[in-house]
């Protein structure tokens, strides 16, 4: 049989015409290949999804030995959205099990779906005694991409120009098209944030000085920069660069001081490359919040946060928690001090794990009590789970914005919990450069369609964040808290961030030993910008720190190449910092406290429950506190101080010494464990360590519930 070698032809519409309610007639795809094609497939993506015909699907005809003809017919309506990319695609081998990448043989072709003009009938707003019920929203595209080698920046393959050439359009003009249509539909408030990775913004210019990925990001930031001088009707920027950690940092998990460096570096970054200011709204990495970072946002100057909306429901007291659809395990008691809602709505039409309060979903403050009973608190702007996960899959198409949003407002209404004073207001985030929601016709077709049906509708307005918080500022008296979590991507975003904790409860963990190390080194560098600050190769040692907070290190977990980051950079770091950190040791002129890790507790609600195999279980109610501490001069002590009802006692924390390392570290921090006391109820405790030089340090005040 003479196997095909090319595909000479495809056969398909460039374009279709849908019906009123979207759906695009049936049509056929066809193609003619050189010889037989052992496996010819066809894929249809559009809107995030994947449509796949083989087999009996497709029907082939042999006019002769080199004439092969393919056609699928595909049926009306089988996908939803504005494009769709047809893939043809067929394996050269017989025996598709040996099968190797270069043995299969694609080509791609583009069809648009247009769809009927929207009906021209504005909606109109109810009203509240007197006042507009309206609905606010806004939209957060983020970009990042990780340094893949930890020691050596200028590291680049052919993988490396594949990953960043195939988002060639979202790391340039997706993005402005979108603030442009915004800006032509006449919309005064609209424009999206949008957050850039130092890392991500270094590669870009590495890859137009060297001509990488073909020259595509020659002139990258150009459309972005213009499109930053545009502002909205109160004069705040369209294209909002939110304040964000230069190298993508799980910022619950590193301590106070690299926040800060972190937050600044970025913002310096920003200013550089896009000629604006950074906003001062953060979105966290990974939308990873936990109230313990308020005090270094606020010295870092950032007056917002974004985080992920379930986290404020579940530390409502009588949340509904939905069981194992919500895909974490129930709040624990301590973090559910805010008064009940009344409000809980099961959204249709998207897939939602849990129930949501529209009446939670606007920004407030919120604050966090430190080991000194000082308050500190900062302003919270939610993003939607649900609505920003489905908007993620590609806008119209995946999320009809009318319908969900609808069913919020009308929740809003029948409950009769609109204040005007402080309106409903949520953002709807998603990676910018991923999937449905990083795409062509997410930014261009999508944004056309959703800028449409906002001129038709006065129930919904898109907005900024700054253009709300100016509109609508929230009450400073009034503060609330938020269960600590990230994104529903990382394992449904939970309040331990198991996560970036993967294995931890099997004798070795990658992840572990990545935090491990992490602290040692943190507490050198930290030990050399506390005593020696113009010492020669601090800067170097630091930028090697910064880097190996990188959040992706510990999220890709079991894969050598991860696994071994932060043990690199630290193992490099050493060698340039060593002889000074000796120096100061030997002589007794270490005047730095010791690192803390941030403590976790095993099981996470003990005398709670906790997971079993695919089902809830009684958990034990003997609780664990787990840490790392590290000090260059060695460790006098390290006690957990527990708060209860009835008065405050210290612990003395059990050293299990030095995490075992399998990646080779020079340095790891000592692990210590401490019993918790059982059935003591609401709890705040703290982590007070110090060093043989004297230097004490306290970690940040903790709640747990001891049931």
């Amino acid at each position: 049989m003479n196997i095909f070698t090319r595909f000479p032809a495809i056969d398909c519409p460039l374009e279709l015409h849908c019906e009123p309610g979207g759906k695009h007639p049936a049509f056929t795809v066809s193609f003619t290949a050189d010889g037989a094609v052992p496996f010819p497939q066809v894929i249809l993506r559009a809107a995030g999804t994947e449509t796949l015909f083989n087999g009996d699907a497709i029907h082939a005809d042999q006019g002769g030995p080199a004439e092969w003809t393919y056609a699928v017919a595909v049926p009306a309506g089988t996908v939803i959205g504005d494009r769709i990319d047809i893939q043809v695609e067929g394996c050269r081998r017989a025996d598709i099990g040996l099968a190797q990448g270069g043995d299969w043989i694609k080509e791609g072709r583009e069809l648009r779906l247009i769809h009927p003009p929207r009906p021209r009938a504005e909606i109109r707003a109810t009203l509240c005694d007197g006042a507009e019920v309206k609905l606010y929203f806004g939209i957060h595209k983020h970009m990042h991409q990780p340094y893949y080698n930890t020691t050596d920046r200028n590291a680049w393959d052919g993988e490396k120009d594949q990953i960043f050439g195939s988002r060639g359009g979202s790391y340039t003009d997706y993005i402005p098209i979108a603030v442009q249509q915004y800006i032509d539909g006449g919309l005064p408030h609209a424009g999206l944030s949008t957050s850039w990775s130092g890392s991500l913004i270094e590669q870009l210019d590495r890859c137009a000085a060297e001509g990488l990925c073909g020259g595509r990001f020659a002139s990258w930031s150009e459309a972005l920069r213009r499109l930053a001088g545009a502002h909205t009707e109160l004069g705040n920027p369209r294209l909002a660069f939110s304040a964000f950690g230069f190298f993508h940092p799980l910022m619950p998990l590193i301590p106070h001081q690299d926040i800060v460096r972190q937050i600044l570096w970025h913002r310096d970054l920003i200013q550089r490359v896009f000629g604006v200011a950074a906003s001062r709204v953060l979105f966290p990495p990974e939308t990873a919040f936990h109230v313990r970072m308020i005090p270094a946002l606020v010295e870092a100057g950032v007056t917002a946060v974004i985080y992920d909306s379930i986290h404020r429901a579940r530390a409502c007291r009588d949340y509904p928690y939905a069981g194992l659809a919500e895909g974490m395990l129930p709040p624990n008691a301590a973090e559910q001090v805010n008064p009940p809602m009344d409000d809980w709505l099961q959204l249709r039409n998207i897939w939602a794990g849990s129930t949501i309060s529209p009446g939670l979903l606007r920004p407030e403050y919120v604050g966090y009590e430190d080991p000194d009973g000082t308050l500190h608190k900062i302003i919270a702007v939610p993003a939607e789970r649900y609505i920003g996960n489905e908007d993620a899959r590609g806008g119209f198409g995946a999320l009809q914005y009318p319908d969900v949003l609808g069913q919020v407002y009308e929740r809003i209404v029948t409950t009769g919990g609109f204040d005007p004073a402080h309106p409903p207001f949520f953002l709807l985030h998603s990676d910018g450069d991923n999937h449905g929601g990083g795409a062509d016709s997410y930014y261009r077709d999508n944004t056309g369609r959703l800028v449409d049906w906002l001129r038709q509708d006065s129930r919904f307005e898109l907005t900024t964040v700054e253009d709300y918080l100016q509109r609508f500022p929230p009450d400073p008296a009034r503060v609330i808290h938020i269960e600590p979590g990230s994104w529903a991507g990382a394992d449904n975003g939970d309040p331990q961030f198991m996560k970036w904790f993967s294995r931890y409860d099997q004798p070795y963990s990658p992840d572990l030993n990545s935090w491990a190390v992490l602290t040692a080194f943190q507490d050198l560098v930290h030990t050399l910008q506390c005593c020696e600050p113009d010492h020669p190769q601090l800067a170097a040692a630091t930028r090697l720190l910064l880097t190996a907070e990188t959040s992706c290190y510990w999220y890709w977990t079991g894969q050598q190449i991860w696994d071994q980051q932060v043990t690199d950079a630290a193992n490099l770091a050493i060698d340039l910092i060593k002889p000074a950190i000796e120096g100061l040791v030997a002589t007794g002129r270490d005047r730095a406290a010791p690192t803390i890790f941030a403590p976790w507790v095993m099981p996470e609600n003990p005398g709670g429950k906790r997971w079993g195999q695919g089902c809830l279980r009684d958990a034990p109610a003997q609780g664990t506190a787990h840490t790392f501490v590290a000090d260059c001069s060695g460790l006098k002590r390290v006690e957990l101080v527990l708060r209860t009802a009835d008065g405050e006692r210290r612990l003395t924390m059990q050293n299990q010494g030095p995490y075992p390392s399998h990646t080779g570290a020079r340095v790891t921090a000592h692990y210590f464990t401490a019993e918790l006391p059982v059935g003591v109820g609401d709890v705040r405790y703290y982590i007070e360590a110090e060093d043989r030089c004297g230097n004490v340090a306290r970690g940040a005040l903790e709640r747990i519930w001891l049931a």
